[in-house]
């Protein structure tokens, strides 16, 4: 029952989330959607549909309209409803429109998968479920995804919540570092107190040692009155030290008195204050490498480093875009009174192979952005910037809109081979030449990838290229 194509029908965010995790375990190939609108948007595609999930009751309409539609076109796909009701006379109208089979309230979303597919619940699928239980056991609300990677995150933030050992979250800018801080801060046993940000690349050198220590008054020109550090702020709650590698090195050395002895001593005093501070430190640069580079203290990197945590890059999470993606799609919808319903299948698919550079907050720009601009409907290919089209998409527009045959035609062996060539070539240039990813890329077996890479003689031109 592999390599299914199943259409989700469901105007639950977080139950839609949770079936397309549990379908894309099973090697299915899952549309999302969440309203009727959508529903009409993907009418010509629905041939290849083999399974429809939907729930009875949709925001903007019922599940039967979609069904009945279905029965006109006469589309042989199997269909299943999710139910709030379970009235005989519901369940009879169901099985009127062709339903295979029903499944009530309260859902058990692996079962009712395990039920569509045949199969027997395996270990993956389990353990999605029960991770499941971690956005509503804590303090996750803002942090979006369900993916394993960042799941694994999640499930070590719950480990070492309630430690006070320091803590370094590591990645790119733009993963959300800070929103682990936040949930690290609010699922300890100081989630009473203060968390107390800083961020050490916005504040000019020369006022960073007082903005995290105080001073006192007369202690430099313009320092008026005493001042209270954020150290002192965040006594008995958290203080989060973001991109703490921009951190000059004479201050490292205070901080790491700080670290050691839990006291402070304000600029321009001679008097130590104790303090009770949790330490959660972020970077976006190789601290490791700057120690090689005698730019960061090896024994404060030791200090800080007691507990890593590593967010990755939204490349590396890429069965989470269309979650987050519809998310920002509901904030900004609210916040700028727009109504867009979704995302096209072609534009997501195009949205989950770029490679992100920015992250989840270039997601959200580009998300807020398409809200302005697009206003309603369904976000189609034609709607994304240019920048975020793959080589092969741009090609097949121009395809469609000027020809490649002209007057003489082509070989078209020819251009076929050496387009697959150049999508091989660009997968694995995108990946960091990594053959899996690059499969992953191209929707393709590993093995299919490389022993295409084999056919063709690209082995030479790739050693090349490394």
């Amino acid at each position: 029952m592999q390599n299914q194509k199943v259409l989700l029908l469901d105007s639950d965010s977080n139950s839609r989330a949770a079936l397309y995790k549990l379908f894309e375990a099973r090697s299915c190939h899952v549309y999302s959607i969440a309203s009727m609108a959508e529903f009409s948007n993907l009418l010509p595609q629905l041939n290849d549909i083999d399974i429809l999930l939907g729930k009875q009751n949709l925001q903007d309409a019922k599940i039967n309209q979609a069904l009945r539609i279905l029965k006109q076109r006469n589309l042989q796909m199997r269909s299943y409803v999710m139910m709030d009701s379970n009235e005989p006379v519901e369940l009879l109208a169901m099985k009127r429109e062709g339903v295979v089979d029903c499944f009530e309230a309260p859902y058990s979303l692996p079962e009712i998968v395990n039920s569509i597919l045949g199969e027997n619940l395996n270990e993956e699928n389990i353990s999605t479920n029960e991770n499941l239980d971690i956005y509503q056991r804590f303090a996750f609300e803002d942090i979006i995804g369900r993916s394993p990677e960042i799941t694994k995150v999640l499930e070590m933030v719950e480990r070492v919540a309630d430690s006070d050992s320091n803590i370094l979250i590591m990645g790119e800018s733009g993963t959300g570092k800070e929103l682990i801080a936040r949930a690290l801060h609010h699922n300890s046993e100081r989630r009473n107190q203060q968390l107390v940000p800083v961020n050490c690349g916005a504040i000019p050198n020369e006022l960073l040692e007082s903005e995290l220590f105080g001073h006192i008054k007369g202690a430099f020109t313009g320092a008026i009155a005493n001042r209270t550090g954020r150290f002192q702020l965040a006594n008995e709650g958290t203080l989060f030290l973001d991109e703490i590698g921009d951190m000059p090195m004479t201050l490292q050395v205070k901080l790491l008195r700080v670290l050691q002895d839990q006291v402070v001593e304000p600029v321009g005093s001679h008097q130590v204050e104790k303090v009770d501070v949790r330490l959660v430190a972020a970077t976006n640069v190789n601290l490791e490498k700057q120690v090689e580079d005698k730019k960061f203290r090896e024994d404060l990197y030791y200090r800080l480093n007691v507990i890593p945590i590593r967010m990755p890059a939204l490349r590396e999470r890429t069965s989470d875009i269309p979650i987050l993606a519809q998310h920002f799609l509901n904030k900004f919808n609210q916040k700028k009174s727009r109504n867009i319903q979704g995302i096209s299948p072609e534009a997501m698919e195009q949205l989950i192979s770029y490679p992100w550079p920015g992250n989840v907050r270039e997601l959200e720009n580009l998300m807020e952005r398409l809200s302005v601009i697009v206003g309603e409907g369904i976000i189609q290919l034609s709607d994304l910037p240019e920048k975020y089209l793959q080589e092969t998409t741009k090609t097949m527009q121009a395809v469609a809109s000027d020809g490649l045959l002209g007057e003489t035609g082509l070989d078209f062996n020819t251009v076929v081979d050496e387009f697959e060539n150049k999508l091989i070539m660009e997968a694995l240039e995108k990946t960091g030449w990594n053959r899996n990813q690059a499969a992953k890329l191209l929707r393709l077996n590993r093995t299919t990838l490389v022993e295409k890479i084999k056919k063709k003689g690209l082995k030479e031109q790739i050693d090349a290229s490394l």
